[in-house]
């Protein structure tokens, strides 16, 4: 038989491989995360920004400050000007005007999962960027990264590799037999005032195993457990954020049995489109199996979200046209657009909402704040909808 022109790659040449790149990423996260730094939110507003935020006139502002409902604000030295308000001093002015838009306690809390079984649809960035845009409108948000890859909890400043232990931090003791009996012991707080963050990590992998291994004699626990756990957390939130391993698992199908609306992240093209028919005809099949074990599970939502739609490329645009023939009132209206804004602060493990300075005032970052924004406020109006506590207003508003 002919032999191969190319050399073996022996088992010892894929440990160099692996330890090669475990040294790249070692220096990256070295850069990002230097030793004594913590990340921290350095986003400020204007009087004017913040009464928009608030929702009072900025003379109903100052009147506060001046009786004392609300501290003086700080004020630059040299110029006697106020320096800003930070997002924890605009929820401040929320609590103090009664302008909070939390749900009512008799309203469920919303369990949204960012949900496709392939990855590079923009699923991690959808997550951060829309439990921050909910932060910056007042709501109290929990992210729960259960994808052992751990982006999220990456981003919101983590290192997975030296912050974050799977024996205590993450989902995985949860899920372990005689884990803990809530999920209290995983929450943290973030720099980001009202999210609140449950972490990942790689040993989160080994909980697939630990379900694989109970599946055959506790089904529906298996099945219901990250829900149980949801149910002992959700009342301290009004949105909770659920970020699923990029695959078809036992973690993917609690998400799916956890949430009560899904948001499905599909870029315009034709692998990806592709993949996400392929994810809808699996995850009608897979809720039909999961129906049968543990009972129906209905959701108040399923929308499909356009990612990284490039207006440039004449493909994007006729497949978006076909998502949009083909699931007319299942898409967004909102389009995520593929942007090096977005592409630029995933780099650096950072979000365009917490960009700064200069950064701000070009129009590559208005036109991307603006496509982002406007995926947040559909998707912030669909929650409201299923808060009764909400309808009058959102009648008042026409969105209803």
């Amino acid at each position: 038989m002919e032999q191969s022109a190319l050399p073996a790659v022996s088992l010892d040449e894929l440990d160099r491989l692996a330890t090669r790149a475990s040294t790249v990423i070692n220096r990256l996260r070295d850069r990002l995360y230097a030793p004594g730094t913590q990340k921290t939110l350095d986003v400020q507003f204007n009087v004017r920004r913040a009464a928009e935020m608030v929702g009072r006139s900025e003379k109903l502002i100052r009147d506060a400050e001046g009786d004392g409902r609300l501290p003086e604000p700080e004020k630059d030295p040299q110029t006697g000007r106020r320096t800003g308000y930070s997002l924890a001093d605009v929820n401040r002015m929320r609590s103090v005007f009664g302008t909070l838009p939390h749900r009512a306690p008799s309203d469920p809390a919303m369990v949204l999962a960012i949900q496709n079984f392939k990855g590079g649809v923009g699923k991690s960035t959808t997550v951060c960027h829309l439990a921050q845009y909910l932060a910056l409108k007042g709501y109290r948000v929990c992210v729960i990264d259960c994808d052992s890859q751990a982006s999220t909890t990456s981003i919101f400043g983590l290192n997975p590799d030296i912050d974050v232990d799977e024996e205590e931090d993450t989902l995985y003791p949860f899920f372990r037999h005689g884990g803990p009996p809530d999920l209290s012991y995983a929450l943290r707080s973030t720099y980001w005032p009202n999210i609140a963050l449950i972490p990942a990590n790689l040993g989160l992998y080994d909980a697939e195993y630990e379900f694989a291994a109970r599946m055959a004699r506790e089904q529906a626990f298996v099945l219901d457990r990250l829900r149980a756990g949801i149910e002992t957390i959700k009342d301290r939130f009004d949105v909770i954020l659920l970020d699923p391993p990029p695959a078809l698992g036992m973690l993917s199908l609690s998400v799916l049995r956890a949430a009560n609306a899904l948001v499905i992240p599909a870029p315009p093209n034709n692998i990806d489109f592709g993949s996400t028919a392929h994810f809808l005809k699996m995850l009608s099949a897979t809720l039909n199996e999961l129906a049968r074990a543990g009972g129906p599970r209905d959701y108040a939502f399923v929308k499909i979200l356009a990612t990284k739609m490039n207006d440039g490329k004449s493909a994007h645009l006729a497949i978006k046209r076909m998502m949009d023939a083909v699931f007319p009132m299942d898409m967004l209206q909102a389009v995520l657009k593929d942007s090096a804004e977005i592409d630029n602060a995933t780099a650096n493990l950072s979000t365009v909402y917490e960009l700064t300075g200069t950064a701000t005032r070009t129009e590559t970052h208005k036109r991307c704040r603006a496509y982002l924004d406007a995926v947040g406020r559909e998707v912030e109006i669909l929650i409201r909808k299923t808060w009764p506590s909400h309808h009058a207003q959102l009648r008042k508003e026409g969105l209803l």
